[in-house]
């Protein structure tokens, strides 16, 4: 079970690039495995500081996916979170880099597979390029 935590703050969406593991190099939001004892709140938010130094409150689920990748299959759940102080975000943990990106330029990153498609399906982009 991992969680994913999609904040958005003046049309800018929070990204990490991904140092390792799954996604390596790659960008996404941030996120990761839901730790024993741990609400899913909870994960979200710590997932956030984690990766970028930010505080943030969990709000209402955004939605789910699926990635299976052998031997593994992770089951996320995206969270809609607002981020308290948005400036200076500071890669940690596994992000290799952290950036506030345009939303009208986030599909032109090297996205994980699905995320744009996700984002378009909940509102976040408004069209796919």
């Amino acid at each position: 079970m991992c969680v994913g935590a999609v904040a958005v703050d003046r049309d800018r969406l929070l990204l990490v690039r991904r140092g390792h593991g799954p996604g390596a190099g790659w960008w996404s939001v941030p996120g990761g495995r839901v730790e024993h004892g741990e609400t899913l709140a909870e994960a979200t938010v710590r997932e956030l500081r984690e990766e970028t130094g930010l505080e943030g409150v969990c709000g209402e689920l955004l939605g789910w996916v699926e990635r299976i990748e052998d031997p593994h299959h992770f089951v996320i759940l995206d969270f809609v979170v607002t981020v308290l102080d948005p400036s200076g975000p500071v890669a940690g943990d596994d992000a290799a880099e952290v950036a506030w990106v345009p939303l009208a330029d986030v599909a032109d990153l090297r996205l994980v597979d699905g995320l744009a498609e996700f984002l378009h399906d909940h509102g976040i982009l408004a069209t796919l390029t």
